[in-house]
């Protein structure tokens, strides 16, 4: 057995290189971003990547590397089924719908025209929301016709970018605050530079505004907190997460609870139940509740942190919703599943 990894420090990658040393795996690293890439992963069972919405070449290369590689018979993680909605709120508006799952009922509109006719009828607030982004950004409550309007008219004007670096200092401001550690002190720096001087920031030099269609989702009132459901294969892991003071939003918080009797089995099936549909290696779903109790999807992504936040879950959850109190490493979880995989598509074969 051979796989390959595609290591960036301070990713999922840390840990599989780890994993593969500790227990002999025959592994080598590589890098993505060469041109012979499909050449040096001929000898190799399957590749492993991290890749991130907040890099502009996994955005260019990750989906169609990862679809050619499948239809050379190599197994990937993430496999396309797990990630071409990966950082797409729309796509993933269409794939939820496809198969019935329980998202929060969502809109989008390709021209002005039509979104202005739909505000002109909608009840508000809204949520306003950009195709890509995590952690809160480029997200945010409309309260009125007005507010909606002018959003619109700038999403099929000069657009908005993505890479927002008011979200990001506000965000890393808040993360100093409750981590108090040297890397958050570090992160803030750095949005404070990358606000005052934007030139320099590569992403932002190559990632074009979004333009050319707007996207909105009803506004759930009353929910304090989301429900973070990651399913890992055969397991799904929780954490309760608490939105700011004054905020709408919890991702991105890092205001935690993990006592499992706060779980909704309701959600934990939904989430079982989708990642087995549409055949997703790990998939993170971020749960809302109606007045009725009801649960309901925001949105989902295949990656998310890596570190404390999932390491303190006390356990997980099997497909039969039995509990299962041990220590969790979601990255070694991940890295178990793919060895097994391969295993099992050799013998297939």
């Amino acid at each position: 057995m051979r796989i390959a990894i595609h290591h960036r420090k301070g990713s999922f990658s840390d840990r599989w290189i780890e994993y593969c040393n500790k227990h002999k795996i025959g592994h080598k690293i590589v890098n993505c971003y060469d041109s012979d890439i499909i050449d040096q992963l001929k000898d190799c069972d399957g590749l492993m990547w991290h890749w991130s919405h907040t890099d502009y070449r996994d955005l260019r290369c990750a989906l169609p590397i990862i679809r050619s590689l499948e239809d050379m018979g190599k197994l990937v993680f993430p496999s396309y089924s797990t990630c071409w909605h990966f950082n797409d709120k729309v796509a993933q508006k269409y794939l939820l719908e496809t198969i019935g799952a329980p998202l929060v009922k969502s809109y989008v509109f390709y021209d002005n025209e039509t979104a202005s006719e739909w505000i002109d009828r909608a009840d508000f607030p809204k949520v306003f929301k950009l195709r890509g982004g995590a952690g809160s950004l480029n997200v945010s409550l409309v309260r009125d016709r007005r507010q909606a309007h002018r959003l619109v008219n700038k999403m099929f004007g000069r657009g908005i970018n993505s890479n927002n670096n008011v979200s990001k200092l506000n965000d890393r401001w808040h993360k100093l605050l409750h981590n108090k550690d040297r890397s958050s002190f570090y992160a803030f720096v750095r949005a404070i530079v990358l606000n005052a001087y934007p030139q320099i920031s590569i992403d932002r030099r190559y990632t074009a505004n979004d333009t050319g269609y707007a996207y909105f989702q009803d506004f759930i009132p009353n929910n304090t907190f989301d429900d973070r459901i990651v399913v890992l294969g055969n397991r799904a892991i929780f954490l309760r997460r608490f939105t700011r003071k004054g905020d709408f939003r919890a991702a991105g918080s890092g205001l935690f609870d993990y006592n499992p009797s706060l779980i909704s089995k309701d959600s934990l099936k939904t989430a079982f139940e989708v990642s087995r549909k549409i055949n997703a290696q790990s998939l993170a779903y971020d749960f809302v509740y109606t007045e009725s109790g009801n649960p309901q999807i925001v949105e989902i992504s295949y990656a998310y942190s890596m570190g404390k936040a999932y390491d303190d879950c006390p356990g997980y959850w099997d497909s039969d919703l039995n509990w299962h109190e041990v220590p969790v490493d979601p990255q070694r979880f991940i890295i178990e599943d793919f060895i097994k995989a391969i295993d099992s598509h050799k013998i297939d074969f």
